[in-house]
């Protein structure tokens, strides 16, 4: 049984930096294609931030040079640093992973995390 859980998510202003978490647990991540997605109120559910299990990192073009995703020193964590973050930027954000298919498609993934909520005040 594969499972994710997300955190690191807060308030913060206009500028600010937040770093998420994600925890797989029951597989070693790095057989998976992970990824970051983000929902904002009221819209879809749209993709951030890619990595690859050959370590291949791929971004959304409205988050590219701000956010950062990697592995971490943790064993089996997977990052999201977040940098100048904007009131646009505020949304759920979600961990999501899939050993078959290394999309950008929400899809292409079969297991997601519950989310960890990010709000950017102006």
């Amino acid at each position: 049984q594969v499972e994710l859980l997300e955190s690191g998510g807060g308030s913060v202003q206009t500028g600010g930096s937040l770093t998420l978490s994600c925890a797989p647990s029951g597989y070693s991540y790095n057989d998976f294609c992970m990824a970051w997605f983000r929902q904002p109120p009221g819209k879809e559910r749209e993709g951030v931030a890619f990595l690859t299990n050959e370590g291949k990192t791929t971004y959304a073009d409205s988050v590219k040079g701000r956010f950062t995703v990697s592995r971490g020193n943790a064993k089996n964590t997977l990052l999201l640093q977040m940098e100048d973050l904007r009131p646009e930027d505020t949304a759920t954000y979600y961990c999501a992973a899939d050993i078959n298919h290394c999309g950008t498609e929400t899809w292409d993934f079969g297991y997601w995390g519950q989310g960890t909520q990010v709000t950017v005040s102006s």
